[in-house]
């Protein structure tokens, strides 16, 4: 496995290279010498100093793109984490049976959401009266495979009111929302007939 540290406008410091290509050995077993893994290391000003050092981590298992990104006071400390959940995904990813028909259903219904939230405006209040609303733009984006707390974590970073994604523990495509009360929101669609239990907790 061929492992690329790099920095995102900023210079990556020799210690934490190192480190980071050590910590990646441990998933060394999830591929073959063919395969690379990329660490891309920041830092967010904006941040508190306890979580201001970002590591993401992206490679491919079995032809599943991977992806999770961690936050700590160090590089080191970013790395212990992220390296960790990506290993979670990985090893879930190798255990969890292939269903021959749920991932055709997964792709039909991530190309359906994405027609949705692509074509999804809010309402503006200056809108003129009787104006009918209308698609003005398309937006296409890569959906990851990725845990709820990740999700999460991403959402946030990028400031949005909802996210998409594909959950790595079950291969559904869920949406994230943030809810009225400042709490966040799972909506976890039915494919043809299954049942999704719902989760309790508001009415927004």
């Amino acid at each position: 496995m061929r492992t690329v540290v790099k920095g995102k406008n900023t210079d990556v410091p020799e210690p934490a290279r190192r480190y980071a290509e050590r910590k990646m050995r441990r998933l060394e077993r999830f591929l073959d010498e063919r395969s690379e893994a990329v660490v891309e290391l920041s830092t967010e000003q904006h941040r508190s100093s306890a979580d201001s050092q970002i590591v993401s981590v992206t490679l491919v298992v079995d032809g599943r793109t991977l992806h999770s990104h961690a936050a700590g006071p160090t590089y080191e400390a970013g790395l212990d984490a992220v390296v960790d959940r990506i290993e979670r995904q990985a090893i879930d990813l190798r255990e969890k049976p292939r269903s021959k028909t749920r991932p055709r259903a997964a792709r039909a219904l991530r190309r359906a959401v994405s027609r949705v939230a692509a074509g999804s405006t809010l309402a503006r209040a200056d809108a003129e009266p009787g104006r009918r609303s209308r698609i003005v733009k398309t937006k296409r984006f890569a959906i990851e495979p990725m845990f709820e707390e990740d999700a999460l974590a991403r959402m946030e970073e990028l400031g949005h009111l909802f996210f998409i994604f594909v959950n790595a523990e079950n291969e559904r495509v869920c949406v994230l929302y943030k809810r009225k009360a400042g709490d966040y929101g799972l909506i976890e669609p039915m494919i043809a007939g299954e049942y999704t239990a719902g989760r309790s907790g508001g009415k927004d």
